[in-house]
């Protein structure tokens, strides 16, 4: 069921980018873009990430600029998610292993778009458990709203009469450089060594 979910999710993101020129641009090479050579995603000109104001595990305030101050794989999930979200968490943190055999050190970020179960530490211990540097932030219902809409990020809570509801989200993980923000996206498909290569060519450009 989550499958569907997931599918349902990805359609309404897909709507979302169709109806702005902000967004994502799928299939677009720019020719003026040196690392376009380098994207998975095959993106150019996309309008992703910004500002945002979150809590760590410790309750303290963490912004974009404190949160990414070197490569970073940002993903946004929730800690009840049955199968989609650990799966691409354990992706990606096997991919920030495959960078750092290589000599390369990249950040996780995991952003709960569940704040009302997803608590400080809950959100903390749960990112912790993929990689012992993964940083995990929550906040308001505001505050992931805003971080949300500035990464375009879709999601939805499942109607339930109970504590156990999903969440429809979108699940592309966002590679964020310091210097430039938003570089390239990776869809579920992406296996941890398609990520790395990845991230290993825009280091290698961006120096």
């Amino acid at each position: 069921m989550s499958r569907i979910y997931a599918i349902a999710a990805a359609a309404a993101l897909a709507a979302l980018i169709g109806g702005s020129a902000g967004y994502i641009w799928f299939a677009r090479q720019d020719q003026g873009d040196p690392l376009a050579q380098c994207r998975e995603g095959n993106v150019g000109g996309a309008d992703i990430g910004g500002p945002f104001s979150l809590l760590d595990k410790n309750g303290a305030t963490v912004t974009e600029k404190e949160a990414i101050t070197r490569p970073t794989l940002v993903y946004f999930g929730y800690t009840f998610c049955p199968d989609v979200c650990p799966f691409d968490m354990s992706r990606n943190a096997e991919a920030v292993d495959l960078l750092k055999e290589q000599g390369r050190d990249v950040d996780l970020v995991f952003i709960t778009i569940d704040p009302e179960r997803d608590t400080e530490k809950v959100v903390g211990d749960y990112a912790e458990a993929f990689s012992e540097t993964a940083l995990g932030l929550t906040g308001s219902a505001e505050q992931i709203a805003a971080a949300a809409k500035a990464y375009r990020v879709y999601y939805k809570s499942q109607k339930a009469n109970d504590d156990y509801y999903l969440v429809d989200h979108s699940t592309f993980t966002y590679l964020m450089l310091p210097e430039t923000g938003f570089a390239d996206f990776y869809r579920r498909e992406a296996t941890p060594a398609q990520i790395a290569k990845g991230v290993s060519c825009m280091m290698d450009v961006t120096g």
